[in-house]
């Protein structure tokens, strides 16, 4: 990284994140933009397969990841449950300091020659090779590439709440997906350790069963 002065910076690549969710791609030769002030790391949990792991694998913290969370019962294939704040933070250790440039949030982005010039809202200019755009619904990356910006927001039919519950002494749960759905509703549970849960509800309200209204008669 060139510092031509404190408001115009020279770098190969710069991802550009609302969240960041797009790090698991990340590449250590890169500035990464992210519009908030510090790591975010709200959010539960996500269970992993044996196809998601060779990602974290790929980028050698694949192991990390296994110590803070419980493989679910049976053969041939791996599952776990690994919380969304350890996933967060294990990534970012493993990127060389000053990779991350918090409170960056784009503004506007043009062309000089064959490079991108990225502002931002502080006045800086990032002059770049590769711009990668990884800032959400309403990405401003996405916008100068001339991309549709959804109208509203589309439904699948589909509610959900979810969330993590600490059992102090050990939640005594069996390292299992244990889940019961029918008539729209779906509800389950698994172990992220030995006394953490992560469990989740769903609501199809176009599969909930009907139910004639009974009628009454009623008579003087």
């Amino acid at each position: 990284m060139h510092f031509w002065d404190e408001q115009f910076w020279n770098v190969s690549m710069i991802p550009v994140f609302g969240r960041l969710h797009g790090l698991k791609v990340w590449i250590k030769c890169c500035l990464v933009l992210e519009s908030s002030k510090s790591l975010r790391i709200t959010g539960f949990a996500l269970t992993l397969w044996t196809n998601a792991w060779r990602a974290p694998d790929a980028v050698g913290i694949g192991n990390t990841l296994r110590q803070t969370s419980t493989q679910m019962k049976g053969e041939g294939y791996e599952s776990r449950c690994v919380r969304r704040k350890d996933l967060l933070e294990t990534i970012v250790k493993e990127l060389p300091s000053g990779t991350i440039r918090y409170s960056s949030k784009v503004a506007a982005i043009n062309e000089l020659s064959r490079f991108k010039l990225v502002h931002l809202a502080d006045g800086s200019i990032i002059k770049t090779k590769v711009l990668i755009g990884c800032d959400g619904v309403n990405s401003v990356v996405a916008k100068w590439l001339g991309l549709e910006t959804p109208v509203s927001v589309v439904s699948v039919g589909r509610s959900a709440i979810r969330g993590l519950v600490e059992f102090p002494d050990g939640s005594g749960f069996h390292p299992m997906f244990h889940v019961n759905f029918g008539g729209g509703v779906r509800f389950g549970f698994l172990p992220v350790d030995e006394k953490t849960v992560y469990w989740f509800c769903t609501l199809t309200p176009s599969q909930l069963p009907t139910c004639k209204p009974l009628k009454y008669e009623y008579k003087k």
